[in-house]
């Protein structure tokens, strides 16, 4: 099946990447611990209208429209826009009739999840449990991604559908910029005279590496078309173990192909190698979501 992004959609996501050419030193200011960038970049997502999409109408929004925060969090992971935009966007599903939600809806409000731990949770305004409990954050946590500030937080535990599979997409997104950056790299890094994308062994790792991702993306936005369906929580489930196979393989494709310099922390692929490492076990494991599909079968 093959899904085609309206001439609205489209635009919503164009006007997105000019909105986050900034993602990768907002990332870099994020990581060192200040935030400022990060938050002017929150401001400008707000603006764009990313967090009304996620809001009811009655409380300010343009109602909940899943296939627009599909394509936010596409673009938002291609910029590897730090914050946590995910955990923002679902908890607005918990939230129902929430004083919160004009607040979220304006982009005057981060929230966090414990999913089981709570994302940038000293910048948080709200801290939540998925069942909608409000708590403290304790001690921080080694993330793998130091874009990524992990907390401790009392009774975290699971994940949302929704939150799922925002996560998926943001992975799509990041695993879109690790091919593109990785092709572009191939063509103009030469060995013994000729581009190295010439060469078998480095056109078989990056043609396997798009194949998975074009196979993840229709699961993730036919996902985003079942929202609101009791088959949503399968299709939620199926989007998250192909996207996270898919960005963690690019992410290793990517590697091969640059070699060292891809890790680097001066080269920007290094913030989507190591953000697609993170996030290929957050908001569930591959091996919980594959589970959940067979349970549906």
């Amino acid at each position: 099946m093959r899904f085609v992004l309206s001439a609205e959609q489209r635009m919503f996501g164009e006007t997105l990447r000019k909105v986050l050419a900034g993602g990768a030193k907002a990332a870099r200011s994020w990581a060192a611990g200040d935030t400022g960038p990060g938050r002017e970049l929150w401001a400008a997502v707000a603006e764009a209208g990313v967090f009304a999409v996620a809001v009811p109408e009655e409380s300010g929004g343009a109602g909940l429209l899943p296939v627009e925060l599909v394509v936010a969090m596409e673009e938002l992971g291609r910029a590897a826009a730090p914050g946590p935009y995910v955990e923002t966007l679902a908890a607005a599903e918990l939230l129902g009739g929430s004083p919160w939600l004009p607040r979220i809806a304006e982009g005057e409000a981060i929230v966090s999840l414990a999913v089981p731990h709570a994302l940038d949770a000293d910048v948080a305004d709200l801290v939540l449990t998925v069942d909608g409990v409000e708590r403290q954050p304790g001690e921080a946590l080694t993330s793998l991604d130091p874009a990524r500030r992990l907390f401790r937080v009392e009774g975290g535990a699971g994940f949302t559908e929704l939150g799922a599979l925002l996560c998926a997409a943001q992975q799509v997104g990041l695993g879109q910029a690790l091919l593109d950056v990785s092709v572009e790299y191939a063509k103009t890094r030469q060995q013994f005279g000729r581009p190295i994308g010439e060469y078998q062994a480095i056109k078989h790792h990056l043609a396997s590496a798009m194949v998975e991702l074009e196979f993840a993306r229709p699961l993730l936005y036919g996902a985003a078309l079942s929202y609101g369906t009791p088959d949503f929580a399968r299709d939620a489930s199926a989007a998250k173990a192909a996207a996270s196979e898919a960005s963690y393989g690019l992410a290793k494709t990517a590697l091969q192909v640059h070699g060292a310099i891809g890790y680097t922390d001066e080269y920007d692929p290094s913030l989507w190698i190591r953000k697609a490492r993170a996030l290929y076990s957050a908001w569930g494991s591959v091996a919980e979501h594959r589970a959940r599909v067979m349970s549906a079968v």
